[in-house]
């Protein structure tokens, strides 16, 4: 089957022009497809798989699979990579069109050329932030901190009860192993907790730390979770686990969570573009502070090679 590798600030998946041509197996086939290529030792070599297909809803349907074979509502450099390989096969002929992965649609637009006709750059409108807790989900308590503590020795565990509440997790002191992380969360089509730290995130310890965010009781989906530094109120430099995954270059619905996570916490300016760099590269993110409008991101695709495997 043909395949097309590709990468957004080094987000890179295998993906699959299924306009045409359905994928062999069905979901089954998909999610081992997924674990199988996603090998960077006997796969292709990626975060996880992405099929593109005609959209009922949309102009296109973006169908993610993660690395270890579970299903993703939406992935940022996905959906612009999805965006520049359908612009430069010339399926769309318009510098704005739609793509929806999982019912979600997201506007698409085409802000930068290379090479004649190919795509270099888009923006893509993410859709509102979710804040409240029971729609990220978040399971939360809804009582006061004190009543909320036990005491161990010396120590002090926050106690997380196994219920959901209709409230927003905005610098919500979470511990982690015997850490205690203020955690914000939001989601932007799935789930993200955001944590801010004193310093630029290159030794943070994300490898040992993310899996314990990503398999917490708070989280009864899982969740995705960013350690970011702001050094400006214009600047934030992150590093993201990404469920399913593990850590991965860049996540550009993060990123978003991480811009939104920092305007809540006043840490950085609504309204104005936020440059975010991540291992992968930068992106660029804008959200208004109103939790009725959308967050805009703008930042690279780039096509790695073209090849066939055997599914």
């Amino acid at each position: 089957m043909k395949f097309t590798k590709m990468h957004g600030c080094g987000n890179d998946y295998v993906y699959f022009d299924c306009t045409k041509v359905d994928f062999p197996g069905g979901v089954q086939g998909e999610k081992q497809a997924a674990i199988k290529l996603s090998d960077r030792h006997f796969g292709i070599g990626g975060d996880g798989i992405i099929l593109i297909k005609r959209g009922t809803k949309a102009d296109f349907e973006m169908v993610m699979y993660n690395a270890d074979g579970s299903r993703s509502q939406m992935c940022g450099n996905g959906v612009r990579c999805v965006g520049k390989l359908v612009y430069d096969a010339g399926y769309t002929k318009g510098r704005e069109f739609t793509v929806e992965s999982m019912g979600a649609v997201k506007v698409l637009t085409v802000v930068e050329g290379e090479r004649g006709d190919k795509v270099a750059k888009l923006s893509v409108d993410m859709g509102k932030p979710i804040l409240e807790a029971g729609k990220i989900p978040v399971s939360v308590v809804e009582c006061s901190r004190s009543e909320c503590i036990e005491t161990t020795g010396d120590s002090e565990v926050v106690s997380i009860r196994p219920s959901v509440y209709s409230t927003t997790v905005i610098s919500y002191p979470l511990t982690i192993g015997s850490v205690e992380y203020k955690t914000t969360c939001v989601s932007m089509g799935n789930p993200h907790a955001v944590v801010f730290i004193d310093k630029k995130p290159a030794e943070f310890p994300v490898c040992e730390v993310g899996p314990l965010f990503e398999n917490n009781e708070f989280f009864p989906e899982r969740t995705n979770t960013e350690f970011a530094y702001v050094e400006d109120r214009r600047t934030i430099w992150m590093r993201v686990w990404e469920r399913g995954t593990g850590e991965t270059l860049a996540c550009g619905t993060g990123t978003c969570a991480t811009v939104v996570a920092a305007i809540l916490n006043g840490l950085v300016d609504a309204g104005e573009k936020i440059t975010v760099h991540l291992l992968g590269g930068d992106l660029v993110i804008e959200w208004s502070g109103d939790e009725n409008d959308s967050v805009f991101m703008t930042g690279p695709a780039e096509t790695v090679f073209n090849g066939d495997f055997e599914i």
